[in-house]
């Protein structure tokens, strides 16, 4: 069976284990926490409510500690990848792209890459989006957090 082929208009991951499940109850603890708090206010149900809303700060916490670790390694792939990739006249963009503009390159073509390189350090393309919708042959990354 064939992976699915990956675009810019389907991209985004969601993990289900966090978006569709540890992160809402945590949310809606917190809001019933923050409900009883309301309704019964002692030391009790504000200890209840203040650890409630430390789980759900460290459950998304963990969430973008893991997205941070993932454009690092990102990044360090795709200075490696325009090392080879790029014609000499460009090997000196690379410092010049934000840590968003290497992420969304990632998602291009070895082929493509001098050229939108190019428009990036011109000025032409400045967000990860338009980057991304200028990728003409997208290059699937499955293994994202």
């Amino acid at each position: 069976m064939a992976e699915p082929v990956q675009s810019y208009k389907n991209h985004a991951r969601f993990f289900p284990l966090f978006h569709f499940f540890a992160f809402p109850v945590l949310l809606l603890n917190f809001l019933f926490a923050a409900a009883n708090l309301i309704r019964n206010a002692n030391l009790t149900t504000l200890w209840t409510a203040i650890v409630a809303l430390a789980l759900a700060a460290l459950a998304l916490s963990a969430r973008l500690m893991a997205l941070t670790v993932q454009d690092r390694v990102i990044r360090l792939e795709m200075r490696l990848r325009l090392a080879r990739v790029l014609p000499a006249d460009l090997q000196q963009c690379v410092d010049k792209l934000s840590h968003r503009q290497l992420v969304a390159l990632r998602f291009a073509s070895d082929a493509e890459l001098p050229e939108l390189c190019r428009d990036v350090t011109d000025g032409r393309l400045q967000t990860s989006k338009e980057i991304k919708m200028r990728v003409k042959n997208w290059q699937a990354d499955w293994l994202r957090a």
